[in-house]
């Protein structure tokens, strides 16, 4: 094949991409908060709330409130729309920079621009998920929680003090200092590896999967999952006394937990799964799930085998589901806390 007609393919290629980019944003996305509530809620034939169906949230909200909103709860419609708008400029620009300077990080990191993710989904009229406390903040750490969490930040640091990182004093060597090769490089992490900060992060050795993240090992499914950046469409599938919930999530990452509705007592303490123990009941036309036992080898923002989770599912009507969790540890956080947001029902052959 000859350069020119290399080059017109290539330019071709090009052109179909930033179409389906100029597509993605300009493509009108239903605020679900804003329509009209859509018939009543239906039941299943055996009188229960119907929570059944693929579900999406259709709206882009943080899960805290960010600090220059303090105790703004909502947003008016014309700050939804300049967010909205600063939020398409700011894709334009990354989808831009990204294909400007080639190299080889440039052409690998090229693939994985804002672009391709879902952020060009309405800004919500919450500014945050959490809906207590008032000021839309995760509670302060306890005592407790804040040792574990300089537990394992100096082993991260001490693993990359003869590294570059700190070499060249990097951000991610924050706290620490260059130094030789640190003998802790022999021990085990003060707390299993899971994700995020807060759950030990990446640290810098390989001798095994266990010091690897567990977002690498496509292991990073906790509760309670609010979706992210990849889509989040969770489905419901109800039957007499159980209720199993899909939730297809990350790169095909999906997992699948199943709730009893027969009030059955939760397992014994010493039992402990990755996604915890639910046992679930109808209080009027809500399923209360209560969820405990988790392991501590996994982790949501710092808490582990401690975790303890009320949630709440209402149908609202029959395309939209409320799902509120109240969300407890005490040797964590100073207070429980609660995110609600609001599920919008897709087609059957999503």
């Amino acid at each position: 094949m000859s350069k020119r007609s290399l080059g017109l393919r290539s330019i071709g290629v090009a052109a179909v991409i930033m179409a389906v980019v100029v597509l993605l944003k300009l493509a009108p996305v239903p605020r679900a908060e804003d329509a009209v509530r859509a018939g009543p809620a239906p039941k299943t034939p055996w009188g229960e709330p119907d929570l059944q169906g693929i579900w999406t949230n259709n709206y882009e909200i943080p899960l805290q409130r960010p600090a220059r909103y303090a105790n703004k709860e909502f947003f008016t419609d014309e700050e939804r729309a300049e967010l909205d708008q600063q939020r398409t400029s700011i894709i334009d620009r990354q989808a831009n920079e990204t294909r400007r300077t080639r190299g080889t990080e440039q052409d690998v990191s090229g693939a994985y621009n804002q672009a391709i993710f879902v952020t060009h989904k309405h800004v919500g009229r919450r500014t945050s998920l959490i809906v207590d406390p008032p000021d839309g903040r995760i509670p302060p750490l306890t005592p407790e929680a804040q040792k574990r969490r300089d537990a394992i930040r100096a082993f991260q640091l001490a693993l990359l003090q003869a590294t570059d990182t700190c070499k060249n004093k990097l951000p991610g060597c924050a706290g620490g200092k260059y130094g030789p090769p640190s003998p802790r490089r022999a021990e085990a992490p003060p707390y299993y590896v899971a994700t995020g900060a807060m759950g030990g992060g990446s640290i810098n050795r390989a001798d095994g999967p266990e010091d690897r993240t567990l977002g690498e090992r496509c292991m990073g499914a906790i509760l309670p999952d609010f979706g992210g950046l990849a889509g989040f469409f969770p489905q419901i599938v109800q039957s007499p006394g159980t209720l199993s919930i899909f939730y297809d999530t990350g790169q095909g990452q999906g997992w699948q937990r199943v709730i009893p509705l027969t009030g059955r007592s939760h397992l014994p303490s010493h039992l402990r799964q990755w996604w915890g123990d639910s046992r679930g009941h109808w209080e009027g036309n809500t399923l209360v799930v209560d969820v405990t036992n988790f392991t501590p080898k996994t982790d949501f923002q710092g808490s582990r085998e401690n975790l303890h989770l009320v949630e709440r599912w209402t149908r609202l009507d029959a395309n939209t589901l409320e799902y509120a969790v109240t969300i407890e540890d005490a040797t964590t956080w100073t207070r429980p806390w609660t995110v609600k947001l609001e599920l919008n029902k897709q087609s059957d052959q999503t």
